[in-house]
Parts: C-alpha cells; sequence; structure tokens
C-alpha cells in the first residue's frame, strides 16, 4: 500500500468504529449508490412546471371557497408563496384564479391537476428507491396517481392551517413572541408534513418510529432553506437588473427546489440506514462489509419487475457469508441464504 491509500485505511477503520461517524458516511455512500442525486433533478423539474399550476389552482379554490373575504385569500396566497422565497415576491401579483363558465373551470382544473401530478409521481418513485422497494411490489397506475394528490391535498390542508394560526399568533402576540410563533408554528407543521411524505409515498409499511430522525431533520432542512432563500433575494435579487434579474429569478428557484429535493432525499436515507443498520460502510474495497453486501443486494433485488421472477445474490469474494441480508420492508426475499456456497448468481 502506498502513503495514500494507507491513509486512507486508517479513515476507514476509525469511521467504522464510531457510529458517529459511520452513520453519515453510510447515508452518504447509500445516496450515491441509489443515484438519489438524479432523482433529486428529477423531483426539481417537475417541482418547477407544477408550481405555477397549482398556485392556478389554490388561487381558484380560494375564490370558491372565501368569495368575500379577499383579504384571507390574500393571506393565504402569500403564505404558500412565502415557501418559495426565491420567487414569491414576483408571482405574488401574477397569480388569478380562473375565469369563465362553470364547465370551462371543471376543465381548467382537471388540467392543472394533470399537470402537477408530475411532481406526487417523482417522489414516490425517489422514496422507493430510496428504500430500494423492488419494481413488482410497487404501487400500480392509480394506486401511484391517488398517492400524489393525496400529497397534494395534505401540502394545501398545511399550507391553510399554518396561515390561520401563524396569522391568529401574530396578533396575539406582538415583537419578539409574534416572531417565535411565526417560526415555530411552520416547523411543527412541517414535521406532519414530512411525516406524511416519508410514510404514504413509500410502498412498504413503515411506522413512527422508522421515519422520526429523517422527519426531524428535513423540517430543520426546510426551514433553513427558506431562512436562506429570503436571504439571498434581499441581498442579490432585489438590486439586479431587470434582464439579469430575471434569469437570476428562475435558476436561483431552480437551484433551490433541487437543494430542497436532494434534502429531503438525504434526511429519508438517514431513515434508511438508522432502521436497517447499514452501516458501516467501507471506504476502501476490498473487503466488503457486511453493510456493503446488504445495500448491494437490495439494490439488485430491487430491479425485479415480476413475480414470476426471483433473484439470489451471492459473493464471490472470501469475506464470510451473511447471515442475515434484509430487504426492503415487506420484500419477501429479505432473508439471505447462510447456506449457499459462494459463487456466481
Amino acid at each position: 500500500m502506498n502513503i495514500i491509500e494507507r491513509g486512507l485505511r486508517r479513515i476507514d477503520r476509525l469511521q467504522q468504529r464510531h457510529a458517529l461517524l459511520g452513520v453519515p458516511f453510510a447515508t452518504v455512500r447509500k445516496f450515491g449508490d441509489d443515484q438519489a442525486g438524479t432523482q433529486a433533478v428529477l423531483l426539481a423539474y417537475y417541482g418547477f412546471f407544477a408550481l405555477f399550476p397549482l398556485l392556478l389552482l389554490l388561487t381558484t379554490i380560494l375564490g370558491w371557497l372565501l368569495p368575500g373575504h379577499p383579504g384571507l385569500q390574500n393571506r393565504i396566497l402569500n403564505s404558500a408563496l412565502a415557501n418559495f422565497p426565491i420567487i414569491g415576491t414576483q408571482l405574488r401579483g401574477d397569480v388569478h384564479a380562473l375565469r369563465g363558465n362553470l364547465l370551462a373551470v371543471i376543465v381548467g382544473i382537471a388540467g392543472l391537476l394533470y399537470g402537477a401530478q408530475g411532481v406526487g409521481q417523482a417522489a414516490q418513485s425517489a422514496m422507493n428507491t430510496v428504500w430500494n422497494v423492488p419494481f413488482r411490489d410497487r404501487p400500480n397506475f392509480f394506486s401511484r396517481r391517488l398517492r400524489g394528490y393525496a400529497w397534494l391535498a395534505v401540502l394545501g390542508l398545511a399550507t391553510l392551517i399554518s396561515t390561520v394560526v401563524a396569522g391568529f399568533g401574530a396578533q396575539v402576540f406582538p415583537g419578539a413572541l409574534g416572531w417565535l410563533w411565526s417560526q415555530s408554528v411552520p416547523f411543527a407543521i412541517n414535521l406532519g408534513v414530512f411525516t406524511v411524505i416519508f410514510r404514504v409515498l413509500v410502498a412498504a409499511p413503515l411506522r413512527w418510529r422508522d421515519v422520526r430522525i429523517g422527519v426531524l431533520l428535513a423540517a430543520v432542512f426546510w426551514q433553513g432553506l427558506q431562512i436562506g432563500g429570503g436571504f439571498y433575494v434581499s441581498r442579490t435579487l432585489n438590486h439586479a437588473s431587470d434582464v439579469y434579474g430575471f434569469f437570476a429569478i428562475v435558476i436561483g428557484l431552480l437551484s433551490w427546489l433541487y437543494l430542497a429535493a436532494e434534502l429531503t432525499l438525504f434526511a429519508a436515507e438517514v431513515n434508511v440506514v438508522i432502521r436497517d443498520r447499514l452501516w458501516p460502510r467501507s471506504l476502501l474495497q476490498p473487503p466488503l462489509t457486511p453493510a456493503d453486501r446488504v445495500v448491494l443486494a437490495r439494490l439488485t433485488r430491487m430491479a425485479i419487475r415480476r413475480p414470476e421472477l426471483d433473484v439470489s445474490v451471492r459473493f464471490t469474494d472470501d469475506a464470510p457469508a451473511l447471515t442475515r441480508n434484509p430487504g426492503p420492508p415487506g420484500d419477501p426475499d429479505s432473508t439471505g441464504d447462510p447456506g449457499s456456497s459462494p459463487g456466481a448468481g
């Protein structure tokens, strides 16, 4: 071994001995193994194109539900736009409700729902990939869309509750207490939203304790992104020229959505690593750690698309055979075959 490899081996042994280092490293490794960065790109892409249809849908529904309360309509819309600090201020005056006869509005809403459901499908694909759910166990066409619309309904309800509760607190608690209330209420609501996301969008039975750490991390990440986005707008975009500001808004929004998707998926990966004890992972191979083998086996089984298909995984090196090879939740092939001899499989 050269001096660089010896140094890396020492670091590898250190992180494998200590969970405080091993869990973050294993999470980063699994994030790369699952190609979660690619999933985050798809989420940002569909999220970008779903944003305007969702805002149109929200303003149309508010116009129906609160026809005599324009002030409350504006408060709810501003609350929804506050979740997107990069572009929210620019959209406040450009988003209007659908107009026309009843048939035209119904057709328009149907088109908006169809256009917005892409982000729900991308989110389900990403979460199932993070949990390595085999394709044969994933929801069918209709179930996927039902889950996607349920997720959008949860987001809309959370926005409404956040607006009402935060507005009430701002009137009751002036000054610093009002600011604290306005920060803590959205954070608490985000905890509930991410709990739904991390459980409903995965085609496997998960309990609260399986996702609680990732839920907390995701809520912290989201709160930080909103604060950071507001800082970016106030310090950069507000002083940009019209042309430069337009491109800065588009690039800034896409970057913000991508970073939000990446951090959310990273929080989900933390859930998987901790729940299934997918650490320690090796920095250099060989040898493979037991957790390395489990992850590689899960990635192989994830490609199973038909009930008639069965896949066995064996390793050809001299490392001890696994006695336990957990797959994704609900996977019938989640136990290994300790009696199998090493060989190509």
